[in-house]
């Protein structure tokens, strides 16, 4: 029970790292823009991120990304002890490359971060017969098809939009879309709440599915991992209120990179990166996807970016990012690894 304790704990603990890691992907144009000064933007961010559990639970009736990340590993039954290391070795991880990157203030990937933990662990637990290579596969394919749907919307809507916005007057097309940036952001903090509130929903259930045989309380049965999280709502409450409290506390590295470093933006351009981001978001959210709300993000900014010139977005920044996100999983895997050898000399 002490392990599984202590697996809900780093699990909620990685939520909030993750709301303070990503909350500048969701407020950062707002913020640059001067829409909302940075209290009230982050305030709005993770009001949003809450409502997005209701938006699960009521409209989609599933929490499909959580589904999906419980099935990226394996875990024998009859081993919770073994098992739940193993779990505890992978947030280990995932937590210490969230901080790391947080503190040098590279925007990476909180969700690749959790999935790397878990292959790294999974494999030096029990081999790579526990990965399920389908799961894995689907995910690190949208390292790159996230960014590349971002961007292209990003395209797609901006066009649109200064089609539709070319005979409207300057200063009044400018207060317009700092207002219609109110609306895009708060999408793309639900966006962000779906996504990411999810993934380690998805750990604990599996977490509370291994240890069944410990005879837990009621409020922590189930007969699957997808059963657990369906039933027992403080799992996803606990889940969706740390990535929200998490935002609150802010993240301000991350915003001045995902602000201006990578292209200049306007509200126009804000409004419309937001909009191709958040619209993304639900796509994934919809097919039980889970992706980077950093990578989704990112893109739409480049996509946005790169219709007044490609010189407009700066590469080499652009470029910085994507070795980050290829680095994510293999140096979250193998400090997984070394978390699970680390934990074997105490367990």
């Amino acid at each position: 029970m002490t392990l599984l304790i202590i697996i809900i704990v780093l699990a909620i603990v990685f939520d909030f790292i993750n709301g303070f890691h990503d909350a500048a992907n969701s407020i950062a144009t707002v913020v640059t823009t001067k829409v909302l000064t940075p209290v009230q933007a982050v305030i709005w961010a993770a009001f949003f991120n809450f409502v997005a559990f209701f938006i699960a639970k009521f409209i989609f009736e599933d929490f499909g990304v959580a589904s999906t990340v419980s099935k990226v590993i394996d875990l024998p039954l009859h081993e919770p002890a073994a098992a739940s290391k193993t779990l505890i070795a992978a947030l280990s991880a995932a937590i210490i490359w969230n901080l790391a990157t947080w503190r040098l203030g590279i925007p990476s990937s909180s969700s690749h971060t959790l999935i790397g933990g878990l292959a790294g662990a999974g494999i030096v637990s029990y081999g790579f017969d526990v990965v399920h290579g389908g799961t894995i596969g689907l995910i690190i394919a949208f390292i790159v098809l996230a960014p590349l749907i971002g961007m292209v919307g990003g395209n797609i809507i901006t066009i649109l939009t200064l089609h539709l916005a070319r005979k409207a007057k300057p200063a009044k097309a400018e207060r317009w879309f700092k207002n219609l940036q109110l609306i895009s952001s708060a999408g793309l903090s639900i966006g962000h709440g779906l996504n990411d509130s999810q993934k380690v929903m998805g750990v604990i259930a599996v977490a509370l599915f291994v240890n069944q045989s410990l005879g837990l309380p009621e409020f922590m049965q189930g007969d699957s991992p997808n059963h657990i999280m369906n039933t027992h709502m403080w799992l996803a409450l606990s889940c969706f209120g740390a990535i929200a409290l998490g935002t609150v506390c802010g993240g301000w590295k991350i915003m001045k990179t995902m602000g201006n470093r990578i292209t200049k933006i306007t509200p126009v351009e804000g409004f419309c990166a937001q909009t191709a981001g958040s619209l993304t978001l639900f796509f994934t959210e919809l097919f039980k996807i889970p992706v980077s709300t950093t990578h989704v993000i990112t893109g739409s900014i480049i996509g946005v970016g790169s219709i007044k010139r490609l010189s407009a977005v700066r590469w080499g920044v652009t470029k910085d990012l994507l070795v980050a996100w290829i680095l994510t999983i293999p140096v979250s895997a193998v400090l997984a690894m070394i978390c699970y050898y680390i934990l074997g000399i105490f367990m």
